[in-house]
């Protein structure tokens, strides 16, 4: 996961100025760990997710010694920490259609449509031609 945001870090593009690619996408923040649970991964995920503009669901997962929780066929065994993963994933989803029909009203931002306004006045407002 941390692997994938770090890319779409990497790849804003800085002349879209506020406006980021990842805005108003929905996000779920989930870790494994080959050690003891934390979730201090996790918490600066959900601040890269803000500042990105995500729309960062409640849920959350942590998966401590994943090496335990996986079968030979690298799928996950039933257990408390494979129903949380399914939990967030039905939650992602779930925001997911919520927000998709109320995109452009959720990113609609003042700064944003001040700019365009200004914009739109000197291009309107040109004294010679």
């Amino acid at each position: 996961m941390t692997g994938i945001m770090k890319t779409q870090i990497d790849w804003i593009p800085l002349s879209l100025g506020g406006v980021r690619p990842t805005q108003g996408k929905t996000l779920a923040v989930m870790q494994v760990s080959g050690g003891s649970q934390s979730f201090n991964a996790v918490n600066q995920l959900r601040i890269l997710g803000r500042w990105m503009r995500l729309l960062t669901i409640p849920n959350q997962s942590s998966t401590p010694k994943a090496f335990l929780e996986f079968d030979g066929a690298g799928r996950m065994k039933p257990s408390p920490f494979y129903d949380r993963v399914v939990d967030v994933m039905e939650e992602l989803m779930k925001f997911t259609i919520l927000a998709r029909d109320s995109k452009d009203y959720l990113l609609d931002r003042y700064s944003e449509r001040k700019e365009s306004a200004e914009e739109l006045s000197v291009r309107v407002n040109q004294k010679a031609i």
